[in-house]
C-alpha cells in the first residue's frame, strides 16, 4: 500500500509504503487502543452513575450485586450441605468406635457405662438446612468427644499394657523345656533320711547341663551357693511373688539382672543336698511356699486356647525349715 501525502502550501508531497505486516500491527495498536478507551470510558460512567444513584445505572449495580450475591450464597450452601454430610458420617464413625470401645473396656475390665451413649435413629420427618453457627456449634461437639474417647482410649491401653506385663509376671512358663515334674509339692518321706518332710517344689529330671528357664520376666534378688539348695537363683516377680531355681550346675545371670520370660538363667546340676541331676523349681507368695503346679497348669491351659479364670492360691502354712528337693 503506498500513501502520497501533499503539502500544498510548501509545495511538497512525500510517499509513504505499507506493508502487510505494518497494516497488521497498526491495526491491532488501534484496536487494542479504542478497547481500552472504551473500558476507561465505561468504568468510569459507570461507578459515577452507581456512586451518584443515576436511575438506570444504579438498577444495574444492584441487579449485578443481586446475583453475586446469589451466586455466593448458592456456594456457601452447598459447601455447607457438604460439610454438615461429612460431620453426619463422623458421628456414625463415632457411634461404631464407641460399640467397638465397649468391647475393648470389657477386655480390659473396666465398666463399659463410661463410653455407652444414647441411641439415635428413626423415621426423617422434616429437616432444614444447617446454619453455620449449628455447623460450628455440632463440630465443636464432635471434637469435644473425640478429646474425651482419646483420654479414654489411653486408659484402655495403659490398662490393657498392665495386664499384658502382669501376664508376664506371673510363673506359667515351664522351667525345663519338655520335662514333665517328678517329685510333686507336698508331704512324701525324705530320700536321705527317711523321715516325713515337706517338699517345698517341684523337681525337674535332667541331663547336667540342660537349659534353666525363667518361669516369668523379672529381676534377679539372689544368686549364691545355698548348703542345701546348691547353686541357687531367685527371681522377684513383683507382688511379693519370687520363684526359686536350685541345684544348678551353673548359674548365667547375676544379682540385680532383668531376666524376661523364657530366658536361659541357669544349668541343671546336683549340687547342694541332691541326689542326682534335677532342678529344684519353687514358688513364693508372700514368703509362703506354693504348689507350682497351679502356676504351670494355668500356664498350659493358656497355650492351649481354654478359658479359665485364675484364682489366687492359698497359702500353705509351713513348719520348720524348708527342705530342698532331691
Amino acid at each position: 500500500m503506498h500513501l502520497i501525502i501533499t503539502d500544498a502550501r510548501l509545495a511538497r508531497s512525500r510517499a509513504i509504503h505499507l506493508s502487510g505486516v505494518r497494516l497488521l500491527l497498526a491495526g491491532l495498536v488501534l484496536s487494542l487502543g479504542l478497547m481500552v478507551t472504551a473500558a476507561g470510558l465505561y468504568h468510569w460512567v459507570f461507578l459515577k452513575g452507581a456512586r451518584e444513584g443515576w436511575p438506570v445505572f444504579g438498577t444495574l449495580v444492584r441487579l449485578v450485586v443481586k446475583d453475586e450475591f446469589a451466586e455466593r450464597d448458592r456456594f456457601m450452601r452447598a459447601n455447607l450441605d457438604a460439610m454438615a454430610r461429612r460431620v453426619g458420617e463422623m458421628q456414625a464413625r463415632m457411634v461404631q468406635l464407641e460399640s467397638l470401645g465397649e468391647r475393648v473396656l470389657g477386655l480390659a475390665g473396666m465398666p463399659a457405662t463410661e463410653l455407652r451413649s444414647d441411641g439415635r435413629g428413626g423415621a426423617l420427618v422434616s429437616a432444614h438446612n444447617l446454619s453455620m453457627e449449628e455447623l460450628q456449634a455440632t463440630l465443636d461437639d464432635l471434637e469435644r468427644l473425640t478429646n474425651q474417647r482419646v483420654d479414654l482410649m489411653t486408659v484402655m491401653e495403659s490398662r490393657l499394657f498392665d495386664q499384658h506385663i502382669r501376664k508376664k509376671m506371673v510363673p506359667t512358663h515351664a522351667p525345663v523345656a519338655g520335662k514333665a515334674p517328678g517329685s510333686s509339692f507336698g508331704w512324701r518321706i525324705d530320700p536321705i533320711t527317711g523321715q516325713s518332710a515337706l517338699h517345698t517344689g517341684l523337681d525337674f529330671q535332667a541331663d547336667t547341663g540342660t537349659a534353666i528357664l525363667a518361669a516369668a520376666g523379672g529381676v534377679v534378688v539372689t544368686q549364691e551357693y545355698h548348703p542345701a539348695y546348691g547353686n541357687m537363683i531367685e527371681v522377684d516377680h513383683g507382688n511379693q511373688l519370687v520363684t526359686r531355681y536350685a541345684h544348678a550346675s551353673r548359674t548365667l545371670v547375676k544379682q540385680g539382672d532383668i531376666v524376661r520370660r523364657g530366658q536361659k538363667i541357669a544349668e541343671v546340676g546336683t549340687t547342694g543336698r541332691s541326689t542326682g541331676p534335677h532342678l529344684h523349681f519353687e514358688v513364693l507368695v508372700q514368703g509362703v511356699f506354693q504348689d507350682p503346679q497351679k502356676f504351670l497348669s494355668a500356664g498350659s491351659a493358656v497355650a492351649g486356647g481354654q478359658v479359665a479364670t485364675a484364682q489366687r492360691p492359698g497359702l500353705v502354712a509351713a513348719s520348720g525349715s524348708p527342705a530342698a528337693g532331691r
